[in-house]
């Protein structure tokens, strides 16, 4: 793999966001992740840590999500706790929280008590129901959010159950990314106004939002709201995937025109002598002849006759084998950093370009050095 770009020549950059300073209340799942998204693009972030083990368990030190950030211990419960973090909130310009609403006000860290000294704050609140509504109460996981969003009902075979798309649709990209873009967005009103504010972001509301293409398509009756019925969800034998005969598997996304006639003549077939692919009756026959023919040989082999080619197939790759793949390790998408393989910064700067700077915080690691960068000698209380 190669190294990610690294900052102009003569220059030192962590990112567009140096400068910036974020304080995130510990919690798992998109919070963190959200926060490391801020972190990667150079915002200097404090995470507060609870005394005690990882709600996750595991090592600390290998939870990538926490890279380029800095750790405090606060016990939120002791008498000193909530003043410490308001401390800090009164010198950040964001503050990203994972509670269940009304907790973060309960332990004296909510929107109204941080905003109080200082209220040019962004008050990021991640959430999977909301602040409000009839399920804002209740626990929940990725699985349940993009159920209810109608999210999940999209994606898998007509004859079969939903297929999980891990926890990459609700979780990160419904609620993580759509934190981001709240805060950046209200941290720009603030840096104008003087005035922070509370963003909301649900993971049910942005995994709802991210379909927004297709209720469009519903109602102009070019998308029926079922599963595996559609161009795009498994049902076009010229936007799926295919097994090779190595039990490896082959994505094919020919869809326009040109690149399906790439596709058909070097997977080695007559165009002239297939069924008309525009109508959807000549879809069932359309797929036997793909499956067939990609039976004929292994994933190595048929990424060998693609790879370079306009007729848009790939094969499917796993984790590891992804990260050694020529294209990704000559953009430096992925990394060596502390030890670890992981994704490199995404976007990218041409000027201010993302950095790993740091590795995965250890909770309470960084607390004398935030005391004295931030001004916070709360901090040292009760410290050896």
């Amino acid at each position: 793999m190669s190294p990610h770009p690294s900052a102009p020549p003569g220059r030192t950059a962590t990112g567009p966001l140096d400068g910036v300073r974020v304080v995130e209340l510990a919690g798992i799942g998109p919070g963190p992740f959200a926060a490391m998204l801020l972190a990667d693009l150079g915002a200097d972030v404090v995470r507060v840590d609870r005394p005690g083990p990882s709600p996750l368990g595991g090592d600390p030190a290998h939870d990538v999500t926490n890279r380029n950030k800095r750790s405090v211990l606060i016990d939120l419960k002791s008498p000193e706790g909530p003043e410490t973090v308001r401390a800090l909130a009164e010198r950040a310009e964001i503050l990203v929280e994972g509670y269940r609403p009304g907790v973060a006000e309960r332990l004296g860290v909510g929107p109204e008590a941080c905003m109080a000294a200082n209220p040019a704050l962004v008050y990021g609140r991640m959430t999977g129901w909301g602040q409000q509504g009839p399920l804002a109460p209740r626990a929940g996981h990725d699985i349940g959010y993009i159920a209810t969003a109608g999210a999940l009902s999209m994606i898998g075979p007509p004859d079969g159950p939903p297929v999980l798309p891990a926890n990459l649709l609700g979780d990160y990209a419904g609620g993580s990314l759509y934190l981001v873009t709240g805060v950046l967005a209200a941290l720009l009103t603030a840096r104008a106004t003087g005035r922070g504010q509370v963003v909301d972001a649900a993971i049910v509301d942005g995994a709802a939002h991210l379909t927004t293409l297709f209720w469009g398509m519903l109602a102009e009756g070019t998308w029926q709201d079922a599963r595996g019925r559609n161009l795009l969800d498994g049902s076009c034998p010229f936007y799926g995937v295919y097994e090779t005969a190595d039990g490896g598997w082959m994505a094919v996304g020919a869809l326009e025109p040109q690149f399906y006639a790439v596709y058909v003549a070097l997977l080695g077939l007559d165009a002239a002598a297939l069924p008309d692919r525009a109508d959807p009756h000549n879809w069932p026959a359309l797929r036997a002849e793909f499956t067939a023919r990609f039976k004929t040989a292994g994933r190595e082999e048929w990424t060998a006759v693609f790879e370079g080619t306009d007729a848009c197939v790939a094969p499917v790759l796993s984790l590891r084998e992804a990260a050694r793949h020529p294209h990704l390790a000559g953009r430096g998408t992925y990394t060596e950093a502390y030890g670890t393989t992981q994704p490199a910064p995404a976007p990218r700067f041409s000027d201010t370009p993302g950095s790993l700077r740091l590795p995965p915080a250890v909770p309470g690691a960084h607390t004398p050095d935030v005391a004295r960068d931030w001004g916070v000698p709360e901090l040292l209380k009760g410290q050896r």
